[in-house]
């Protein structure tokens, strides 16, 4: 049993069934594709929705996956518990073996039962073993008597909320059974039982398999359709079996977190205190969720799927922090997830040098501010308990989160370890006055209007949109389909209506992959039917977002017209976009992979995975790189590859997309990449590329903007006017321009100086002449309204202090339209005045504020009545 590892453990089980017929899918990234109302890919599942909602179909009915997932956010949200108990995790593995309307019910327990239990695989003993099955499946209840031999008394028939699974409120669902297993090594003993069954929420049976078997289709009244094609969908967490084989009593006893753990204790180098163990559980567990999700181009932010992953970092770094790291630490946590699972993960190894960066930047930024942070709280904990309350204020709580970057949850459990909560309605209170973050932005309802419609197209038979117009600006097609603005399904649209067409053979461009959606016209007889304003995915179909110009009618036959200057133009931005990923790589390194962007016929934005800004002279090397490829006039290459064999080829898959079998392939030159866009038959019509700027957007994430063709040549002629301009207004020509711009600063910094020499002669002078207005017990009290600005007004302090041996100067005066105050002493002044308290109960008067030193301090209002000033001055030094 000891020798089983995580990567053995997943290795049987995807060899099982590959040996079954199965095709072994890889993992889809972190980074769900196209499905919007996921935060991230929670189950193996996921990238399979559109074959079991029969919206997409396939080579292979049978399919085995070990699949990426993270549950730390939304409706699956394990983050509190992680560390703390002996199973739950922010990132896993889910196993899952799949058919999609293949083998069924029979096949799928008779798999599951044989890996698990025969000596050749698993080997698990039957002794050990329970199984829940729905209430109502007898069918299931069958085929684990008679087919398995599994005595009855080990089968036990549960509700809804435990064994019966659905997609959503409707659509696909099914009874589901599972296989659980007894972690107690006196396997024989009764206690956790109640009567006969088990008590599954103890902690000691553990479930390792969940066999769902998708059989209904559930319509909004609730009632249960069974499918033509029924379908299996099996979830096994690998961490959960890898335990069960080891015999281990915690997830965390397996060998890669047991590594893992050990090598964190030894970076600490001190005595270990068993009570904080799960400090260490939890900077493992948020180490492998930090180095999986910044590999997959997910990085930190404060909202969505970073401010998730900002979450998990924090909570790891104060866990650190508890523990006693001194120096930055975490990124070599997530160094030795790399070491460990990058074997088998490649693109942790790929990313390494970004996922270390991150890591460090992340932690630096939260060091800045958790000791502050930390003793903000301690303050507010104190406070609480001389008031011997249970709660702190909610107000308090988002500062922690505003100021300090302290996710609230982070602060709960702080504060429940010491028995406090916090006012959460408070809390919301005062989030309300900040743009909402983190998963609220999150919602799907306009994506299942889509779905909904695809699924009307698909269940009447209409074959997907086939696109032809990557080469063809006019061409005839059949309006098969209409939706109107509301993605109700229409057999008609009146004059004046939006509505999304389903045009087969297809001339427009549908948006994706950055690329915005064609325009054009539908015209019948030579008249304009309906504008075409957008054209959008609609599942495995495309729809022309129209606006009538007359009555249109499902069957119709129009001719479809593109905008073809507006075609051209975004053409020529996203071939560029492919050379400028292959320039950035070549100048920054392999980790500069694309993690967004935007084509349009005005410009192309580009975002790139780097860690730091690209320097001046990077940007130069990268833009002229851009512009050698543009000038060798590759031609443009496009094939239709099987994705692995474009993928072995070099070809660059982009995150966040998603791919069928077969892939389209388009290459420039050195430029290989997976694109369904449109682009120049040669690199030579690009014409000329100019990046307009470069920013950071996100940690780790860079952003280019650049303008190609027509708007480059128009760009460079503005910026030559301007450096035209910039020569007549500083009197020299172009050739010697900076020249002649550094000669005029280095004079205008001589001249400065000397004006400030003379005015604090100048100064010097004026304060000879003054009087004070009182003298208290020796101290010479000087009340004066300059008129000066806030550099002169000190200057003449400073003169005052430095010519009269005890004195108090309460000078003010004029800086940009508001009224400006300063106070010094000198000598005696300065023992019987202070001066920054003094100018805060002053400027209290007059609705300003300030600060400063005993024997200075300076601020501002608004504006300063002098008379009141002057009495209230009086008053105060009296």
């Amino acid at each position: 049993m000891a020798n089983w590892t995580m990567d053995t453990a997943r290795a049987t089980f995807l060899n099982y069934f590959k040996e079954r017929g199965h095709t072994v899918v890889a993992s889809s990234p972190l980074l769900p594709a196209e499905d919007k109302t996921l935060l991230f890919t929670n189950a193996g599942m996921n990238q399979f929705k559109n074959l079991f909602l029969g919206q997409e179909k396939r080579s292979y009915t049978r399919a085995v996956t070990a699949q990426k997932c993270v549950r730390a956010g939304g409706k699956h949200n394990d983050l509190e518990n992680v560390g703390f108990t002996a199973r739950h995790h922010t990132f896993f593995e889910m196993l899952g073996n799949f058919s999609f309307g293949d083998y069924f019910k029979k096949e799928a327990i008779a798999f599951a039962w044989e890996l698990v239990t025969d000596k050749k695989y698993y080997g698990l003993d039957k002794n050990r073993l329970y199984v829940t099955i729905y209430k109502d499946d007898d069918e299931a209840f069958e085929i684990w008597t008679k087919q398995e031999k599994v005595p009855a008394e080990r089968i036990f028939r549960l509700g809804e909320k435990d064994n019966f699974w659905s997609m959503g409120d409707t659509g696909p669902c099914g009874p589901c059974s599972e296989i659980h297993y007894d972690m107690w090594d006196n396997y024989t003993s009764r206690e956790h039982f109640k009567g006969n069954e088990p008590d599954w929420d103890c902690g000691r049976f553990v479930e390792i398999w969940n066999l769902v078997f998708m059989q209904f289709d559930r319509d909004a009244a609730g009632t249960l359709t069974p499918l033509p094609k029924p379908s299996i969908d099996t979830g096994m967490g690998l961490e959960r079996i890898t335990a069960a084989l080891c015999g281990v009593a915690t997830n965390y006893d397996t060998d890669i977190f047991a590594k893992l753990i050990t090598a964190l204790k030894e970076m600490r180098g001190e005595a270990i205190d068993p009570a904080q163990e799960a400090s260490w559980r939890v900077i493992a567990d948020h180490a492998r969720a930090t180095a999986f999700l910044i590999a997959d181009s997910i990085t930190p932010s404060n909202e969505g799927r970073g401010y998730v992953l900002r979450r998990i970092m924090r909570r790891a770094i104060r866990h650190g922090h508890k523990l006693g790291f001194t120096e930055l630490f975490f990124h070599k946590a997530c160094d030795i997830v790399i070491t460990l699972m990058g074997p088998h993960y490649g693109e942790l190894k790929n990313q390494r040098e970004m996922i270390l960066a991150i890591a460090t930047e992340e932690e630096k930024r939260f060091r800045q501010t958790l000791d502050k942070g930390l003793a903000l709280l301690n303050d507010g904990v104190a406070a609480a308990r001389k008031a011997k309350a249970k709660t702190l204020p909610g107000d308090l709580v988002f500062k922690l989160y505003d100021t300090y970057g302290f996710p609230p949850d982070l602060t709960q459990t702080i504060l429940a370890e010491q028995g406090l909560s916090y006012d959460a309605a408070g809390y919301d209170a005062a989030m309300k006055e900040q743009q909402e973050r983190g998963k609220a932005s999150w919602s799907g309802g306009s994506e299942e209007k889509k779905q909904a419609a695809a699924k009307s197209l698909l269940d009447d038979g209409i074959p997907a949109t086939k696109f032809e117009g990557y080469d063809k600006s006019e061409m005839e097609g059949e309006l098969v389909a209409l939706f109107n603005g509301e993605l109700d399904r229409v057999d008609s649209v009146r004059a004046g209506s939006t509505a999304y067409a389903i045009l087969n053979p297809l001339l427009f461009y549908a948006e994706s992959g950055g690329q915005v959606g064609d325009k054009g016209t539908l015209e019948k007889c030579g008249a304009i039917a309906a504008m075409v304003t957008d054209c959008v995915k609609l599942g495995e179909y495309r729809a022309a977002v129209v606006t009538a110009q007359t009555d249109i009618v499902v069957g119709t036959r129009f001719t479809q017209k593109l905008e073809e200057e507006r075609r051209s133009a975004i053409r020529r931005n996203h071939s560029a976009t492919h050379l400028l990923h292959l320039a950035l790589r070549k100048t920054l390194g392999d980790h500069a992979h694309q993690s967004g962007s935007l084509v349009t016929q005005e410009r192309l934005r580009f975002d790139f995975t780097h860690f730091k800004a690209v320097s001046s002279d990077e940007l130069r090397a990268i833009e002229l790189e851009v512009n050698r490829l543009i000038q060798k006039n590759y031609k443009t290459c496009t094939e239709i590859q099987a994705i692995e064999e474009a993928k072995k080829a070099g070809a660059m898959a982009l995150f966040g997309e998603k791919y069928g079998e077969e892939v389209r392939v388009v290459s420039m030159g050195d430029s290989k990449e997976l694109c369904g866009g449109t682009h120049v038959e040669r690199t030579g019509e690009i014409g000329l590329c100019k990046i307009v700027r470069e920013e950071g957007i996100a940690a780790g994430v860079r952003r280019i903007e650049a303008v190609t063709g027509m708007a480059a040549v128009r760009l460079a002629q503005e910026m030559e006017s301007l450096i035209v301009q910039a020569a007549e207004a500083a009197g020299g020509d172009r050739a010697n321009l900076v020249t002649t711009l550094e000669k005029q600063r280095d004079e205008r910094r001589m001249l400065a100086k000397r004006i400030e020499e003379l005015e604090g002669k100048l100064s010097a002078l004026e304060a000879k002449d003054m009087k004070p207005a009182v003298v208290k017990e020796g101290v010479a009290v000087y009340i004066l309204d300059t008129g000066k600005g806030r550099a002169e007004v000190i200057q003449l302090s400073d003169s005052l202090k430095g010519s009269v041996a005890d004195g108090l100067f309460i000078l003010t005066g004029v800086d940009a339209g508001a009224a400006v105050a300063v106070i010094s002493a000198s000598g005696k002044g300065k023992e019987r005045y202070d001066c920054g308290k003094l100018l805060k109960e002053l400027l209290a008067e007059f609705g300003g504020r300030g600060g400063g030193k005993k024997d200075m301090a300076q601020g501002g209002a608004p504006s300063i009545d002098f008379a009141k000033w002057r009495e209230k001055v009086l008053e105060l030094v009296g």
